[in-house]
């Protein structure tokens, strides 16, 4: 038996299917544990093969591989250096598991498969993994750790399972993704497990981007009084050290000495890191150069270009501006003066010859027709055939730039505006979007690479928004004030509130029906949007799933 031990914790930003590179990272986390004194490194969920790496698991390859570098890993441990609990997927007894490994004395020293699989949201883990049975404690070197895997703590039955079989402390392996205000729910959750069992809990968490899920670390201890002993950083990778000894009378429960705590940040700072990470590790992981964004002088291209600038550097984001008759010089100004602020070349390229060339095109075929949203669609789609034609020639990915609000009523035009590989406002409402502009203004956060100071300049702040497709266009020429917009999406879309709830709540119920309206005749467009950072409880995709052919409307 041990009275102390050193354990620490590995936060990793793995890329899923990047095995070979993946096991590296642990590799290199336990050299440096090593160098620390651990005795054990800690590890997220699936982080040999990437989270979440859906129907990826079930090819036979895949497993075959993960089967072959785990054992390699685990006879490196033969050198008495610190042990690994390392998340995998694992295949036992015909059975693919998401399972936690202890590699230790050169071999696979304990297994545990988690038990609780989460089938909602964005999480159907239930379609690739079985589920395994409660687990009892691990026992390593003389001290029984209380092994979960992410779901496993969100409910009773595991925790109360290990209690009751003997375990000292409570590890959970996780992969869990970043969604506004989720912090305090992970926290709550873990002090409740904490306080229930009596014992100490060590969360660590993965960072990084995966498609449209960005997972925040911000990886922690707790006491057997629930006090928070140690927190790595969010948003970045870290291996934290945590010293611990055997504590009570008759040293029956253990203890982790404080050490550092970094608080991880929420509201608006949060946000925006969760848009600079998912942006980051989306265009880096797939190997594109940069990123294209088309600017209109409008606010949603002007933080989009100031994310992306904060995520690749200014020198990786090509901006192009492509005026149109319609086109203001405020605009033109506008756009110039973003990119001129942000350090991003900006080009221009007219789209009036296009114009001109469709208009001849389909002159005949439209004899007897007013001009309506078909000549402004043409526009749009216009700029999204340059963006792409740009795209194809530099290897650069264009970010489209349309906001959940638009998203969400179909405000939008498929082929168009909507054009991309990647979206980092897609679940970002319009009025957040003017006060992610006004934050990021004032505030220069740790680890961006674009520059200090204003990004996004007043005026495209304060002018009323525009999609200049047509002579003095404004947005609420279409919509409602986007303060209403949004309160009213807000509550169908997050809340899934009644048509009558949402009338209760203050809105006009004509106003509220046409929006529900909206919502639901946009489902065609989003189903062929670009992916993007999933930023609330209820983003499209995944998380809302409603079929395209749907007839329901609510009633008057």
């Amino acid at each position: 038996m041990t009275d102390t031990l050193t354990i620490a914790l590995a936060q990793l930003n793995p890329t899923v299917g990047d095995i070979d590179g993946n096991i590296g990272l642990i590799r290199d986390a336990r050299a440096d544990a090593a160098a620390a004194g651990a005795d054990l490194v800690i590890t997220s969920e699936l982080v040999v093969c990437g989270y979440p790496p859906e129907d990826l698991v079930i090819r036979p390859i895949v497993q075959e591989t993960i089967e072959r570098e785990i054992a390699a890993l685990a006879l490196e441990t033969v050198d008495g250096g610190p042990a690994v609990l390392v998340g995998t997927p694992w295949v036992e007894d015909g059975k693919l598991y998401n399972a936690a490994l202890l590699l230790d004395g050169g071999e696979i020293a304990a297994m545990r498969f988690k038990h609780d699989l989460p089938n909602y949201g964005v999480f159907d883990e239930k379609r690739v993994f079985a589920a395994g049975p409660l687990p009892g404690p691990v026992n390593f070197r003389g001290v029984r750790l209380g092994v979960m895997v992410c779901e496993d703590m969100w409910t009773v039955d595991v925790a109360e399972c290990l209690e009751e079989s003997g375990a000292e402390i409570l590890t959970v392996l996780n992969g869990s993704p970043f969604e506004q205000d989720k912090w305090d729910t992970r926290l709550n959750l873990a002090v409740a497990r904490a306080t229930e069992c009596r014992m100490p809990l060590i969360y660590v968490n993965q960072v990084g981007g995966q498609d449209e899920l960005v997972f925040d670390g911000a990886s922690f201890v707790l006491g057997a009084d629930a006090s928070l002993r140690a927190q790595s950083p969010a948003w970045e990778s870290s291996l934290q050290i945590t010293e611990w000894s055997r504590d009570g009378d008759n040293g029956d429960t253990w203890a982790c000495a404080e050490t550092d705590r970094h608080p991880p940040p929420d509201g608006d700072p949060a946000i925006y890191a969760a848009m600079v990470l998912g942006l980051r590790d989306y265009v880096r992981k797939s190997g594109f150069p940069g990123v294209l964004i088309g600017m209109s002088g409008g606010i949603d291209s002007a933080l989009t270009a100031a994310v992306a600038a904060d995520a690749l550097g200014p020198e990786a984001v090509h901006c192009v501006m492509m005026p149109s008759p319609y086109t203001s010089q405020e605009s033109l100004d506008d756009a110039a003066e973003a990119c001129a602020l942000l350090g991003a070349p900006l080009d221009s390229v007219s789209i009036g010859p296009a114009m001109k060339a469709f208009d001849e095109m389909l002159a005949d075929a439209f004899v007897g027709t007013q001009a309506d949203t078909t000549e402004e669609n043409i526009q749009a789609r216009s700029r999204g055939l340059t963006l792409m034609a740009l795209s194809n020639k530099t290897g650069s990915m264009v970010v489209s730039t349309g906001n959940k609000s638009e998203m969400s009523v179909g405000y939008a035009t498929l082929y168009g505006d909507m054009c991309g590989g990647y979206s980092v406002l897609k679940d970002v409402y319009k009025m957040k979007v003017f006060e992610l502009s006004r934050w990021r203004n004032e505030d220069h956060p740790a680890g961006v690479l674009g520059p200090a100071g204003m990004v996004v300049p007043e005026n495209i702040i304060s002018k009323p928004p525009t999609a200049e497709l047509k002579p003095d266009q404004k947005d609420e020429d279409t919509l409602p004030p986007y303060d209403k917009l949004d309160a009213i999406l807000t509550g169908l879309n997050e809340r899934d509130l009644s048509i009558d709830d949402v009338v209760a709540e203050g809105h006009d119920r004509a106003l509220v029906l046409r929006i529900w309206r909206m919502l639901l005749g946009a489902e065609y467009k989003r189903r062929q949007a670009p992916p993007g950072v999933k930023i609330t409880g209820r983003s499209f995709g995944r998380d809302r799933r409603y079929p395209i052919v749907n007839a329901f409307r609510g009633r008057a």
